[in-house]
Order: C-alpha cells, then structure tokens, then sequence
C-alpha cells in the first residue's frame, strides 16, 4: 500500500510554510488523501492523480548537500494547482514519483475498458436505496505494450525506506529539516534590520528601543523623551518625600517606584563588543569573558530582585505599624472614654488635665520615635543604592581592564606576527607549493561537485522523459477514445436513420401502395421489412458482444470482495467459486420462475396493503429478488416497529442523531475503533471516505443515544452495515430496533451477554434431538462448538457463509424473527454431517468447522 509521511507546502503569507502530512493512495478513485496523523480518520484533503503531471527541479550540490530543498517536487492537478511535496530524502522522493506514476498509468488503462458485469453492476433503475444501487465498479483492459517497454527503460529502481510504508505509522512525523535553516536565515534578516536602525540617516528608526538582558538607555534621545524622564524623576521624589511623613490615615503604598538601575549606553557595550572581536583572542579567553559578562548580569537581577524583596518588607512593616497606632488611638480613646465615665468621678479636675497632658506627650513620643525609624530605613536604603552604584563601577573599571588586556594581546600578536613574516621570507617557495596543492584540491572538489550535478540532471532528465512519454500516451489513448466513441455515435445516429426511413415506408405504403396487387402485396413489403430489422439486429450482436461482462469479477453483486489482492492461491479458489456460483445460476431456472412469482405478487398488491399470509411467506423463504429487496425490508421492519414508530414524533432519529453528536457520549470512541473493522471486504465499508461508514457511525450513534444501557457492542456495527447496503439511514436505525427490542431477548447484546449465552444452551440441547449422531461425536472428541455458532447468532451469520445464502438468511429473518437462526444453523450442520464424522480428532474438527460454512455455494438447499 502506497502510503507514508511527506511535508506540504501549505499556508499564505509570513505563515507559508511546510507541515508535516499522512498521504494515503487510494486507486479506487486515484486520489492522494492526506491526514494530520496516521490515526485520523478524516483527510484534510486530496490530490487527483489520475489528471495530474509531476516534475521537479535539480538543486545544486552545494544546496543538495545542506539538505535545503534537495527532495520536493510538484504535483500540477487540473485548473493549475499546484501542490508542492518534499520527502525527507531524495530517494523517498524518487520512489514516491516512480510509484504515483505507475498508479495513474494504470488507472488511465483500466478507464479505456469498456467491459461491464451486468451481474455485479445492477443499473441504478433496479434500486433505490441502499449502498447497493449505487455501485459502479470499473474494469481492467491489457496496458500499451511498446508504451509499456519504453516505461521500463526509462524507470529508476528505488527502493523506499522506513518513512513510506504501513510500517511508518508506527514511527514519529519527521522533524523538518530545513526549519532550523529558515528560522536562522529570518533571525539573521532581523538583526541586519535592527542594526540598519543606527545609522545616522534615519531619524525613525533611532527610536527604537533595544532590549537585552540589562536595560537600556535610548541613543540620542529626543528633547520630549528628555522631558518627559525629567518629569518622572521629579514625581518620584516628590512621592518618596511625601513618604516620609507619613500618618496614620494614609497608606505607605508606591507602585510607581522603581529602584534605580545604573544605566549604560549601548554604543558604548558595542564598542567594547567590537573591541573584543578585532582581537583574534582565544577561545578559552573569549568563553571566560562570555562567563564574566553572564555572572555580572546575574548579579544585577539578583540585587534588584533582593531591592524589590526590601521593599516589600518596608511595605509590610509599615503596614504592621498603621494597625498597631490604630490599636493604640482606639484603646486610648476606650481608655478616655472608661475614665471618664467610671473611674474619673470624684477626681479633681487638674489632676484629669495633667494626665490627658501625659497621654499627649506619650503619643508624640511615639510619633518622633516612628518619624526616626522611617529615616533610618531611607538611609539604609540609600545607602544600599550607594554599594550597588559602587559595585557597577567596579564592574566597569573591571571591563575596562579587560579592553585594555584585549588590545595589549592584540599588540602583542601583530608584533609575533610581523616577526614570523620576516623569518618567513625564506620560504616563499615552500607557501607557494601549498597554495597550488590548495588550489588543486579546490579544482577536485569543484569537479566531484559537477559530476553530482550531471547525475542528477540525468536522473531529472530520464524521470521526465518518462513522465512526457505517459502522458503522451494516455493523451492518445484519451484521443482514440474519443474517436471509437464518436464513430459509434455516428454508426448508431445512421442506424436510427434507416430504421426511420424504412418505417416511413412502411407507412406510406400501407396509406397508399405503390405496387400493384398484381405484382406484389402490401404483406411482402412487411415481411421484407421485418427480415431486414432482423438482419441489422444480428449485425448488431457481435458489436454487442464487445459489452458482455466477465465471468469473474473483484465484487460481487452486494460489494463483497470475491478475488483476493495478494495470494495466488486464494485467487484461484475465489475465481472457482465464482465460476461454480455463475454455473449454478445458468443450470436452474428456478430464479426465473421465482422472479415471475415475486412480479406477479406484487402486481397483484399495487392497490391493496400487503398482509402476513401462507404465500408471501413462502416467497421470502425462497429468496427475495434483488430489485425488489430494499422495498420488502422496509416493509418487514416497518411491520415490527410500528408500535414504536406511533410513539414517536416526527424527526425521532435527527434528534437522536443530534443529541449524540453536541452531547458526550461514552460509546463514541468504540464505535470509533470499529467503523473500518466492521466489513473491510465491502468496498462500502473499506476506507474512511466510503459512502456507507458516514451512515454506519450515525446510526450506531443514534442507538446508543436510545439505549444508554446498552451503549455499544461489538456485532451491532455488522447488523447495521448488512441493513444498510438496501436501507437507508432512518430504516438501517429501525431495522437494528428491531433486531435488538423485538426479535432478541433481553440481555442479548448487553456487557453480560447473558441472552446469548441462553441461545447457545438452547442450541445444545436442539442438536442432541435434531442431530443425535453429530452431537455424540463432538462429546465423544469435546469439541465445544458453541465457540464457532456463539457469532452466528450474535451477528446472524455475517461473515460466516457466502453472500448469496446470507441475503437469503436475512430475508427469512426479518419477516419471521430469531427462530430462523435455529433453524439454519441446524441445516448448516445438517449438510456436512457427513464431512464432519469422518473427521476423528478435535483439532481436525474445531479448524473445519470455522471455514466449512464458507464452502456452501449451492443455495437451494436454504429454501
């Protein structure tokens, strides 16, 4: 399977850019889905292949050898879109081309056919609903050969690796590798403009603000900006002298303080910066002044931060005194008003005022003493901001020194190196040596790089050669199509022609005959009219014959894979059955007469209701025919949900529907994991896009939204699948009702199983009376097989016998209920008895019996 990670240009504007992609093939429809991840279920969209071109350029060596666009290459689709893909090397991207060419080159052979299956292809007038009306299988016509040849010459042998391949969904998306590329190129785009901003030209751009890790002064800033600092500063003393006589109705809060950083300007740090880099110094010496720089600046954040820690202590302590004078004025105005009231009657009036004096004093005590510890604090805290000042000096002389050591080593190594080239002069003729044998090695490296090149435009040129053969071809092939098409138009238009003509003859002959009765008769005129309609009719026939269907097609007539993709030997076997089944089907006649019965049936019910009687029920065991199907498994559903659906309102299964999709729903995620796992051997159900896994999921959830108690469980997903390949959506809902409130017992599809289990005794116990002998054998060896026809009543034989006698089974069930599951399951037993006692060990006899329903053909046995 053509399937792995590629990258897709996707994106507009400053987003363009590549993201990593699932790209699955799909040849049904030659489109190229491609998903978020291996896990999703819904592409985010797809590629026609079948009306596509590919190309890709040749990137130099230099370019290739980096990796920057070395493996993309372009898909052209209809109406010029262009789809840009990069494989994560080029060889991925060779085989990913070789490969979609060869799929689109197959596909456009397989539109040339126009042979059809009238068996597996029923016309969209037979049905009119279900998935089964809507069946279109294509077919295969031998490929060009000489095209074919010329392809093979032309083809590069690849090979892919672990990024292409079912295999690779198990591996993590490949990390892009030019991402770090892009983002260094726009990183290096942005330090070119910030420095472009201190040319002395422009007068915006020295605006700007540059933030490293210290902060920065602007460069030559402007009088307002000047203003505007002046009258900050301003404000900020005015606050912090407000602070310092501060009451107790006031709050000490200042969130507009800052604490005072030492600034330096940037042209300066270039300057140094600059300084440094002339000097050709070591790296020992370059990482310890990279260190020395980083440790300073860790300083810095670690004192601000301890100055912020200060402040809020301050805020806090102040905070704690605020209460504490509060607490003081309230207990001494308790205290006034206490003794003043109680205590104070009867004491002389001087000594109260000599008191109140005392409390006064006392008061403005504390008061001095709280006015002093706040100046203490401010002085600490200044003289905190002297020692941080100090130690950026420090800093300063210390960067200083390390210029002045830089440019002394600079001195000192152009003097070393003046002294070497003198001692150098000697040996010129030894450099020169050197030089040549540089320059030849630059040459041979030169040539190896255009040797790369010219392999590639090689490989470049041959991959679109072949790309401009096969689309030459399948131009041609489209053209004579066209041609064949056109001249069998015309040959059918000249035919029409004739036929017309000979029966305006007709016509006037009969109104007024030319011929005399004499000579000849108006009857000779007709007969010789009618051998010539019969004539051109069997001219006609091996025109004709160029329509007639295979025997043997990859599905069959309910969408049922028949031919098996891989194993040779099971293709075979498949293309026997299918013959064994075709010839079934040509020897009897009794479709035919079962298809008369069924026309004259309801032929006679088109102005009546249709009722349970002896009749109808002996039509359905027979088989109902497929055109009719969808019709009488509506009606039989309906028969038994009627009660249920008079209950209902209108628009019951939207709503359902509705709630299960806004609302959480516990059985969502396993009806998740099981949509692709229900029928994958129907076209219906084999991929995500299929039309019929859209309709499975809403009506499984739609169920478990009506039964929360059973929710979900593993059978329900193929009970719906067989509904709804003749039902649609709303019908597949009531049939799957049916089958779980009206034909099952209770428990039968809950956690427990309980009512399937009770079907298995059930069962046990009717093939000791129906089929004595077979039932002794299996005690004889212990072979338990209730383990094998446990799932033929969980699912009603999905998956367990032939298409043919399933649709009968089912049939049968929907109009008389369970006990027909009984009933076949005993017949299927019934019809290998034989087979199964001569088998005598149990092993032997546990492996027949999981395949031995899949060899029943012959369906007449079933009615």
């Amino acid at each position: 399977r053509l399937c792995g990670y590629l990258q897709k240009l996707s994106g507009k504007g400053p987003l363009r850019g590549f993201r990593s992609r699932w790209f699955v093939f799909d040849p049904r429809r030659c489109y190229l889905y491609y998903f978020k991840g291996p896990q999703e279920a819904l592409p985010l969209g797809h590629l026609d292949i079948a009306a596509a071109c590919f190309s890709y350029h040749q990137p130099e060596a230099a370019a290739a050898a980096a990796g920057d666009e070395a493996a993309a290459f372009e898909v052209h689709s209809p109406g010029g879109a262009v789809a840009v893909l990069k494989a994560a090397t080029r060889q991925d991207m060779t085989y990913w081309l070789q490969e979609l060419q060869q799929k689109r080159w197959e596909y456009c052979n397989n539109l040339d056919a126009a042979k059809r299956d009238s068996r597996t292809s029923p016309t969209p007038s037979d049905l009119s609903k279900g998935l089964v009306a809507k069946d279109n299988p294509g077919s295969i016509v031998s490929q060009n050969a000489s095209a074919e040849r010329a392809r093979n010459i032309l083809a590069v042998e690849t090979s892919p690796t672990d990024l292409v391949g079912e295999q690779a969904a198990s591996q993590p998306a490949p990390v892009q590798p030019s991402a770090i590329n892009f983002s260094l190129k726009q990183w290096s785009a942005e330090i070119k403009n910030s420095m472009s901003s201190l040319r002395k030209g422009n007068n915006e751009n020295r605006k700007s603000i540059f933030y490293t890790s210290e902060e920065w002064e602007l460069l030559d800033p402007t009088p307002k900006d000047l203003e505007d600092s002046v009258v900050l500063e301003e404000k900020r003393k005015h606050l912090a002298e407000g602070s310092k006589g501060l009451t107790s109705s006031a709050f000490p809060f200042d969130f507009g303080r800052i604490p005072h950083k030492a600034r330096r300007p940037l042209k300066d740090m270039i300057g140094s910066n600059k300084t440094r880099n002339s000097s050709d110094s070591s790296p020992t010496e370059w990482c310890s002044g990279n260190g020395n720089k980083l440790v300073s600046e860790l300083q810095l954040k670690y004192q601000s931060q301890q100055e912020e820690l200060e402040k809020l202590k301050k805020d806090l302590s102040s905070q704690k005194e605020l209460v504490r004078l509060l607490q003081q004025t309230v207990r001494s105005s308790q205290y006034d008003k206490y003794f003043a009231s109680r205590l104070c009657e009867g004491v002389p009036k001087d000594k109260l005022e000599l008191l109140h004096q005392k409390d006064d004093q006392i008061l403005g005590l504390n008061n001095q003493l709280e006015k002093l510890n706040l100046e203490k604090d401010s002085l600490q805290q200044e003289v905190k901001n002297l020692k941080c000042k100090v130690g950026e000096l420090n800093e300063q002389l210390g960067m200083l020194m390390e210029t002045i050591q830089a440019k002394d080593e600079v001195i000192m190594k152009l003097s070393r190196q003046l002294s070497e080239c003198e001692d150098n002069t000697s040996s010129q003729s030894g450099a020169v040596n050197s030089s040549m044998a540089t320059c030849i090695n630059k040459e041979l490296q030169e040539l190896d790089r255009l040797k790369d090149n010219l392999q590639g435009y090689k490989t470049q040129n041959k991959f679109l050669n072949k790309e401009i053969l096969e689309l030459s071809a399948l131009r041609r092939n489209a053209e004579a199509r066209e041609r064949e098409w056109q001249a069998k138009y015309t040959s059918l238009e000249a035919k029409l022609c004739q036929i017309e003509s000979k029966y305006l003859i007709l016509l006037q002959e009969m109104k007024a005959p030319v011929c005399s009765e004499e000579q000849s008769s108006t009857r000779e005129v007709i007969a010789q009219l009618l051998e010539d309609a019969l004539k051109a009719e069997t001219n006609e026939q091996p025109e004709q014959a160029f329509f007639k269907p295979h025997l043997v097609s990859e599905y069959d007539i309910y969408g049922f894979q028949t031919v098996p993709e891989d194993d040779e030997e099971e293709k075979l076997v498949a293309k026997s059955r299918a013959l064994d089944l075709r010839s079934l089907s040509l020897s009897e006649n009794r479709e035919i007469s079962t298809g008369v019965k069924w026309e004259n049936y309801l032929a006679s019910m088109m102005n009546r209701e249709m009722i349970r009687c002896v009749e109808l029920k002996n039509l359905i065991r027979s088989g109902i025919p497929h055109e009719h199907r969808s019709k009488m498994w509506k009606w039989c559903v309906n028969l038994h949900v009627k009660k249920f659906k008079d209950s209902t309102v209108p628009g019951y299964f939207q709503t359902l529907l509705q709630n299960a999709l806004e609302k959480q729903n516990p059985a969502s995620k396993q009806i998740e994991l099981d949509l692709l796992r229900t029928l994958p051997n129907n076209k219906h159900y084999s991929s995500p896009t299929s039309e019929g896994i859209q309709k499975l999921r809403n009506v499984l959830l739609a169920f478990s939204w009506r039964n929360p108690d059973i929710g979900y469980c593993q059978g329900l997903n193929r009970l719906v699948a067989i509904a709804l390949l003749y039902l649609e959506q709303e019908d597949a809902f009531w049939c799957l009702v049916t089958i779980v409130e009206v034909f099952m017992p209770r428990d039968y599809y809950t956690k427990t199983l309980l009512g399937s289990q009770v079907d298995q005794r059930v069962f046990k116990d009717l093939m000791s009376e129906k089929l004595p002998r077979l039932h002794a054998h299996f005690e004889q060896y212990k072979v338990d097989y209730t383990l094998i026809t446990f799932n033929w009543f969980l699912v009603v034989f999905v998956d367990s016998v032939v298409s043919d006698i399933l649709f009968k089974i089912w049939d049968s069930f929907l109009y008389e209920g369970p006990k027909v599951i009984f009933r076949f399951a005993l017949a299927l037993f019934k019809y290998k008895e034989e087979e199964i006692l001569k088998l005598q060990d149990s092993m032997s006899i546990f492996k027949y019996l999981r395949y031995f329903t899949r060899t029943i053909l012959d369906a007449r046995w079933v009615t």
